[in-house]
């Protein structure tokens, strides 16, 4: 079991690169007394991690502080490899099923003849999502968290080894639907970006106050569905503010296009500063 967020890690990350098939596996493993092992092995290869959990005099130590350190020094590390090859990486979050993909693969389509952007797609399970990105003729990994819910700095730099982003480009980081865990866990991103649709509770950004005090902008998707159901928008956006008064909202429908300029110009605006 994860000490930080509680989700279980006993199981296997697989990050698989589309363009080439070749998938590196991560198994974690319990031993009888309670220490956690991660190794991972892509092929010949076999590289073990250090343990994440201990039991010393049958006492459980929380190693919650030293993990959370570990990954904030990765994130510094991808922040640093990402600044020295101009790259803009923005860490998308949102509950399942809120439209990141959607709005991912418009993005994507709308932007490539003026921007470079690779993604890396996280979720529990399948390729789903990354085949749909695959067909925009964006390069794209998938990693696959297993029992996992968010992804980690770890992760990342794993991703970006066989992901191979250009000089000057964006990579996007789709991470697992989620409004809890994500929000915990810096990946060395630009910006962290919570997209929340219409379909779901105005009072979101109350009920889940850290994804949207840690972001730095705020995507209301899904607003063509307005008339059909019952959300108050203006009370989202109050709420929202409420928790971080200096969040950016941006109002969108990935399907007809509505206020997507907006999120495009914040995109282009952030590559070019």
């Amino acid at each position: 079991m994860c000490v930080t967020c509680g989700c279980s890690n006993d199981g296997e990350i697989k990050i698989t690169n589309l363009e080439t098939d070749k998938a590196e596996h991560n198994h974690t493993h319990t031993l009888p007394d309670g220490t956690v092992i991660t190794h991972s092995h892509s092929h010949d290869t076999h590289i073990e991690a250090p343990q994440i959990h201990a039991k010393i005099h049958n006492t459980t130590i929380s190693l919650e502080e030293n993990i959370l350190a570990k990954n904030n020094l990765l994130a510094a590390q991808n922040r640093g490899w990402f600044k020295g090859l101009n790259i803009l990486a923005l860490n998308l979050m949102s509950s399942p099923g809120a439209g990141k993909t959607t709005l991912l693969t418009r993005t994507i389509n709308d932007l490539k003849h003026q921007l470079s952007i690779s993604v890396i797609e996280g979720d529990q399970e399948t390729a789903n999502d990354a085949k749909k990105i695959k067909e925009t003729g964006s390069k794209v990994i998938q990693i696959n968290t297993g029992t996992g819910c968010h992804l980690d700095a770890s992760m990342i730099d794993r991703g970006l080894q066989q992901l191979n982003p250009p000089l000057n480009s964006v990579v996007m980081i789709e991470n697992v639907g989620n409004l809890v865990c994500p929000a915990l866990f810096d990946l060395g991103e630009q910006a962290k970006v919570v997209i929340l649709s219409v379909t779901e509770g105005e009072d979101k950004p109350i009920k889940y106050p850290h994804i949207f005090r840690a972001s730095d902008v705020m995507i209301l998707t899904k607003i063509d569905l307005l008339p059909y159901v019952n959300f108050d928008v203006q009370k989202c956006i109050e709420y929202a503010t409420e928790v971080n008064p200096k969040i950016q909202i941006f109002q969108v429908s990935a399907t007809t296009g509505v206020g997507l300029d907006n999120w495009y110009k914040w995109v282009i605006d952030k590559v070019v500063n």
